[in-house]
Parts: structure tokens; C-alpha cells; sequence
């Protein structure tokens, strides 16, 4: 978004949430001048006070740099990753795709947690294709009944249709990208 864009979400909340720029300014800490500018688009924000219009607008930072929906994603900022499946005690899922229609492929940073055990790793298949780099950790990834052992900048790429599985058999979080046709959640 642009500074004239940003500024005129900033009012369109604050309005909105009937909040005055003399409450934004008094709970902020910034002045009512700057604000202004700030929301007519005169001046530019450092994310450090967007950061405090944020907060006291109830919203999160990314509100500001948001694309419009209807407008398929090409850029998805670090901040803007969603989280998109969790099971608090295995995995994390963060997307770094956007809305694009009928997109084929889906990447992933993928979060293993810690402390799996053999008897809860099933191996399974399913149509498509996966590609795995590990950017932390130490990744157990099962493929047709054979067990690998996979370190930062190791890779794999398999059809989906061969039984397989991953795990974390380390007391640390693995961490890696992750790469899944066809799409796995909606």
C-alpha cells in the first residue's frame, strides 16, 4: 500500500472504532499533527509507530500493507504468512502462498515440534507430488519403508503415491520449506 493508502486505512478504522486522532495521540503517544498527516497521506509512518496506531486500533501491523482480495496475492510479505493447519503438539503450517485461483501447487514453512515417537508415525499415500528442504533441525522422513535422516540443506522430491512420512525425533523444532500439489487445505 501507499502512504496515501495506509493513511486512509488508519482513518477508515479509527472512525470506524469511533476513536477521535486526540485518543489515538493520547494512547500512542504520538501527536494529533502527525497523525493527520499521517492518515491525509502528507507524511510517512515508520513501522515502529504504525505499530502503535495498530495496537490502539485493536488491529494487526499487516491490516496496512494488505492487498485487496479481489486481486490475486504475487507478494507475500514475512509478517503477512498465515498460519493455516496446527497441531499444537506436531506441526505448524505457515503459507506462503496467495489467493491466486486455481493454483496447483502450495508451499509451506513447516515448524516439527519436539518430541515425537515411532509408534505415532503412519506412513501413508496420496495423488500429487512433495519437495522438502530442511532449513533447521534434523527431519526423519520415511519413504517406502526406508528411514532417512535429512540436515539443513538436505532435499527430497517425491511422487505423493509411494507411502511416506516425516518426523521429529530431536528435542529441538525443525524447521522447513515445503512444497505439496495438489492443494492439502482449503
Amino acid at each position: 500500500m501507499t502512504r496515501d493508502q495506509i493513511g486512509q486505512k488508519i482513518k477508515d478504522i479509527r472512525t470506524a472504532k469511533g476513536l477521535t486522532l486526540k485518543e489515538v495521540s493520547e494512547k500512542s503517544n504520538l501527536s494529533i499533527s502527525f497523525l493527520s498527516l499521517v492518515e491525509r497521506g502528507l507524511t510517512s509512518v515508520a513501522i515502529t509507530s504504525l505499530q502503535k496506531i495498530a495496537d490502539v486500533l485493536g488491529e494487526n501491523l499487516s491490516t496496512f500493507f494488505a492487498t485487496p482480495e479481489k486481486y490475486p496475492r504475487r507478494v507475500i510479505r514475512s509478517y503477512e504468512q498465515k498460519i493455516v493447519n496446527m497441531d499444537h503438539s506436531k506441526y505448524i503450517y505457515y503459507s506462503l502462498s496467495g489467493n491466486m485461483p486455481d493454483k496447483v501447487m502450495e508451499p509451506w514453512i513447516v515448524h516439527l515440534l519436539p518430541g515425537q515417537e515411532r509408534k505415532e508415525v503412519i506412513p501413508y499415500a496420496h495423488n500429487g507430488e512433495e519437495f522438502g528442504y530442511v532449513l533447521e533441525g534434523i527431519l526423519t522422513f520415511f519413504i517406502d519403508n526406508k528411514e532417512y535422516e535429512l540436515y539443513p540443506g538436505d532435499s527430497l522430491h517425491i511422487p505423493s503415491t509411494i507411502l511416506h512420512n516425516w518426523a521429529n525425533f530431536t528435542n529441538m523444532v525443525v524447521k522447513l520449506l515445503y512444497v505439496s500439489t495438489p492443494k492439502i487445505f482449503e
